[in-house]
C-alpha cells in the first residue's frame, strides 16, 4: 500500500478533501503559476503613446529662400497592442493605434511662418522581443527589434504654405510626406502587480527618412528619427 493511501486511510475523508482544496487554492493564488509570461500566453493591452520627432531638415528646393526648412511637432494618442509569447523568453508584439496627427511647422528661414501642414501618421510595426528573467518574475525587462512601415496620409496644407510658395486661395499649394519602410528598436519592462494584470512601459527609436512633396514641384528632405514612449495596462489570457 502506498504512503498516500496510508495517509488518506488515516484521516477522515472530509479532511482529505479539504486539504486538497486548500492545495489547489494555494496553487492558483501563487503569482508564478497564475500569471507567468510563459510560452503560449496572450497579452492584450491598452494605453497611451507619444511620438517625439527629432527632426533634421534639408532645405526646400528652388525657388525658395535659403534655409527654408521644416520641423514636426510631437503628438500623443491612445494606443493598444497584442503580445504572443513564443517561448518563456521570446515574444511577438503587435502595437495598434488609430494614428497620430503631426503638425509640420516652419524652421530655419521659415521659423516665423507657423504651421505649414498637418499630416496623419500610421506607424505599423511587428516587434520580436527578448524578455529577461523567469517566466513567473514580477518584473521583466525586454528588448525588441522589428520592421516598421510609416504611412503618412491625409495631409492638409495651410494658407501660410500657400503664401510662402506663391500659390493663391484659388490654387493653394498642397503638401504630402512620402510613406517609407524602416526598422524600430525598443526597450521596456513589464511589471505584474496582480495575478493577470500588468503594466507595460517602453521607449522606441525609429530611424526614419522621408521627403515632403509640394504641388509646386518643390521637395524637402526630412530626417524625422522619432523617439516614442508608451505606457499600457495589459491583461494576460
Amino acid at each position: 500500500m502506498s504512503a498516500s493511501n496510508l495517509f488518506s486511510r488515516g484521516l477522515p475523508q472530509s479532511r482529505v478533501r479539504a486539504g486538497g482544496a486548500l492545495a489547489v487554492a494555494a496553487a492558483l493564488a501563487c503569482p508564478g503559476l497564475a500569471a507567468a509570461q510563459s510560452a503560449g500566453s496572450w497579452l492584450v493591452r491598452g494605453g497611451v503613446s507619444t511620438i517625439q520627432p527629432q527632426v533634421t531638415s534639408g532645405d526646400l528646393t528652388a525657388p525658395s529662400t535659403p534655409r527654408s526648412q521644416a520641423d514636426i511637432k510631437p503628438d500623443t494618442q491612445p494606443t493598444a497592442g497584442i503580445t504572443y509569447m513564443l517561448s518563456d523568453h521570446w515574444a511577438l508584439d503587435l502595437p495598434l493605434s488609430a494614428g497620430f496627427k503631426l503638425d509640420v511647422v516652419g524652421a530655419g528661414a521659415l521659423a516665423g511662418a507657423g504651421r505649414l501642414a498637418e499630416v496623419k501618421a500610421m506607424p505599423a510595426s511587428l516587434m520580436l522581443q527578448w524578455r529577461f528573467g523567469a517566466a513567473d518574475a514580477a518584473l521583466r525587462p525586454y528588448l525588441g527589434l522589428g520592421p516598421t512601415y510609416a504611412r503618412f496620409y491625409g495631409s492638409r496644407s495651410t494658407a501660410a504654405l500657400t503664401a510662402i510658395t506663391g500659390g493663391t486661395p484659388a490654387r493653394p499649394t498642397t503638401f504630402e510626406l512620402e510613406s517609407t519602410w524602416t526598422a524600430s528598436v525598443q526597450a521596456g519592462a513589464v511589471w505584474r502587480f496582480a495575478s493577470r494584470w500588468q503594466l507595460d512601459a517602453s521607449v522606441w527609436h525609429t530611424p526614419l527618412k522621408t521627403e515632403g512633396r509640394l504641388s509646386t514641384g518643390q521637395t524637402l528632405s526630412l530626417k524625422a528619427d522619432p523617439l516614442s514612449a508608451s505606457l499600457g495596462l495589459a491583461y494576460r489570457f
